[in-house]
């Protein structure tokens, strides 16, 4: 099995893991009811999606 021969530096280590990060999703505005929610799905607050109501939140 394969050894490294030499000890990589912090340096290295730290710019390869510099990509590893976790990032929370991107919010939208629901432009009916002005809350934050997911893009690209129906608002759980008031339902509506591209100016449709889609379910009945009521």
């Amino acid at each position: 099995m394969p050894v490294p021969k030499r000890k990589k530096s912090r340096a290295l280590r730290d710019s390869r893991r510099a990509t590893h990060s976790v990032d929370c999703p991107p919010r939208s505005v629901c432009p009916q009811c002005h809350q934050p929610k997911l893009p690209h799905r129906v608002c759980p607050e008031c339902g509506y999606y591209k100016g449709k109501e889609v379910i009945d939140t009521e």
